[in-house]
């Protein structure tokens, strides 16, 4: 029997549904996964449109509502939500190193792990949709970042099942290898670090002490991981942010403090570092994060570490080099990288796991072209200018490819912007849908 919770505002159900880990092998193995259904207090038993939210990651859950706030608020005004907690992730069946564990050899769970990508969450959705709404009810998707490269799966295989789509910062390259998308990647990281140095010219020499130290001594943190420099550079994940980079600059305002022998990292720092660079609670957005790219029309072979291998062509982004001179330490952005199976306690278990996906060549293709070019499911989506995450060229790119989507550019929000707009960003797209913008 399903809980039913009251929050403010909202009244939330929760759903589990059992599904085949495969779902090429229908009665095989079966995992479940889980959904929480909100609506607005009081209408609970109205005949309201669904509408599908599709978390960022990959390997993020949904997030967890205090009540009618952010953009939930906004969707609730016209929609019943779904919050997937996509497989592998939150309440659903959870894949990180005590559970895989249990599998067995890493080559058992790098098998296991390659039915987590967005064609399995498609196809788990449109299961759960058949359940829900019956084999002819169609729902909303609403798809922030990866949220959005699953959407674009979703119109691939299975857009019967869609009313509309709204994306939001996540407009992939439908033909970009993990190459392309890194290549790209690292020039409009190194515009965030200028912009971030440009607000805080302190933090230039701030970031050069913190780095020159780690580069002799690697810090310990407080979950048992090594602070290294690189994992110090990786902090930079933070500049895709609205207010990432002021939480960036908080940090590093903390960094020291007097010890017995002198100077040394304050526990308040490592502690604030760890918080960002810990996989504990999302492993999987490491283990599977460039295998989201992976296409066999595309690159037959396997991604093979491509931010690792990509990153030397951007020698600015060596520590070593700038401590050498008087060049600012650049940070990195979100690109995952062998060595994090090192550092961090949650990963390590994984890194041969991790390593087998890496090498893993053939992957199913992710997105019907020919398919896509003849959508006629409405799309909407915003477009972030200079967004760190998803490469803007991409993104308009596949809004050109793309039958009947519409693209909203602007450079009011980051990356962040459905969250940290409250209402605006989804009602803007949701005025679109019914052209009133």
């Amino acid at each position: 029997m399903s809980t039913v919770h009251r929050l403010p505002g909202i009244v939330t159900t929760d759903h589990v549904f059992r599904v085949p880990l495969d779902h090429r092998r229908p009665d095989g193995e079966r995992i479940e996964v889980y959904a929480r259904e909100v609506v607005a207090a009081g209408r609970e038993n109205d005949a309201l449109p669904w509408l599908v939210y599709l978390q960022g990651g990959p390997g993020g859950k949904a997030g967890r509502p205090l009540g009618a706030d952010s953009w939930l608020a906004r969707a609730l005004d016209d929609h019943r939500v779904l919050l997937l907690d996509q497989r592998g992730t939150g309440r659903s069946t959870p894949a990180n190193r005590q559970t895989l564990a249990r599998l067995g050899s890493p080559e058992q769970q790098a098998e296991y792990l390659a039915h987590f990508r967005a064609d399995s969450i498609v196809r788990d959705a449109e299961l759960i949709r058949r359940t829900l709404l019956g084999e002819q009810g169609r729902w909303s998707l609403l798809g922030q970042s990866f949220g959005g490269f699953c959407t674009l799966t979703y119109l691939s295989l299975a857009p019967e099942g869609v009313r509309e789509a709204y994306v939001t910062g996540g407009l992939a390259g439908l033909r970009s290898s993990a190459e392309d998308v890194y290549r790209a990647a690292y020039p409009r990281v190194a515009r965030k670090n200028a912009a971030h140095y440009r607000r805080y010219p302190a933090d230039v020499e701030a970031v050069r002490r913190i780095a020159a130290h780690l580069a002799e001594q690697p810090a310990r943190l407080p979950d048992g991981g090594e602070l290294t420099v690189r994992a110090f550079q990786a902090l930079g994940l933070l500049l895709g942010s609205g207010s990432g980079s002021h939480q960036l600059h908080y940090l590093l305002e903390e960094a020291w403090v007097d010890g017995v022998e002198g100077p040394e990292l304050s526990d308040t720092f490592l502690a604030g570092a760890q918080a960002q660079l810990s996989f504990a609670q999302g492993p999987l957005y490491a283990v599977l994060h460039e295998s989201i790219y992976g296409q066999r029309s595309v690159g037959p072979g396997g991604t093979e570490w491509a931010a690792e291998r990509v990153r030397k062509e951007f020698p600015e982004f060596d520590a070593g080099t700038a401590l050498g001179t008087d060049a600012p330490v650049l940070f990195t952005g979100e690109m995952i990288y062998p060595w994090m199976f090192e550092t961090d306690p949650a990963l390590r278990p994984l890194r041969e796991t991790a390593q087998l996906l890496a090498d893993r060549g053939d992957w199913p293709d992710l997105y019907d072209v020919e398919r896509l070019a003849a959508n006629e499911v409405p799309v909407f989506a915003a477009v972030y200018h200079d967004d760190m995450y998803v490469d803007t060229a991409d993104s308009l790119a596949t809004a050109e490819a793309v039958g009947n989507l519409r693209p909203w550019v602007t450079n009011e929000w980051e990356h962040d912007g459905l969250r940290v707009s409250g209402r605006v960003v989804l009602d803007h797209l949701m005025r679109m849908a019914r052209g009133d913008l």
